[in-house]
């Protein structure tokens, strides 16, 4: 299906839609009905569908976007970052990528610039040194949160503290 935009289904195509989906870990369900999959799986389907539809360049080196909203739900800890760090990859074909995650430290870790909103309204954008500030957060999620530089990568770490448990019942 990610090949239908380019006109078909001929070996060039096939030939696409099989490196999509080897690189997102998904070539072994190629085989598998789609109904059979699980959440995870579907995800990592419906990216190698996406990335089938960017492969090749467009006419006239339009610009090409590649928009994943939350891709990492539904996904283990491995697959996550084997997505987000794919993501970051297709930045080198000259692709925009533009992907909304909830987990900050994700996006501190794969974003070059990450935007902050509330209530559905921009409030700010700029580098994750710079935007992930323990104000910034608290006044975003209204929760505590301590940021530290990463022990390991050149990103800030998100830590959040003590949450008040003040309004929040089991249940609803």
């Amino acid at each position: 299906m990610g090949r239908i935009p380019h006109g078909g289904s001929g070996p060039g195509d096939t030939r696409i839609a099989a490196e999509a989906l080897l690189a997102t870990e998904a070539d072994h369900l190629a085989e598998r009905r789609y109904t059979t999959l699980s959440g995870g799986e579907r995800q990592r389907v419906h990216l190698a569908r996406i990335l089938a539809q960017l492969w090749t360049p467009l006419p006239d080196d339009e610009p090409r976007y590649l928009l994943l909203d939350e891709p990492t739900a539904s996904l283990d800890l491995a697959h996550q970052h084997a997505t987000l760090a794919l993501a970051r990859r297709w930045t080198d074909r000259h692709i925009g990528v533009l992907v909304v995650l909830h987990d900050l430290n994700q996006a501190a870790q794969y974003g070059d610039r990450i935007a902050l909103m509330k209530a559905g309204r921009l409030l700010a954008v700029d580098r994750p040194r710079v935007l992930l500030e323990p104000e910034n957060i608290e006044h975003v999620f209204g929760l505590p949160v301590q940021v530290i530089p990463h022990p390991e990568l050149d990103c800030p770490l998100v830590i959040a503290r003590q949450a008040s448990t003040q309004g929040f019942r089991a249940g609803r």
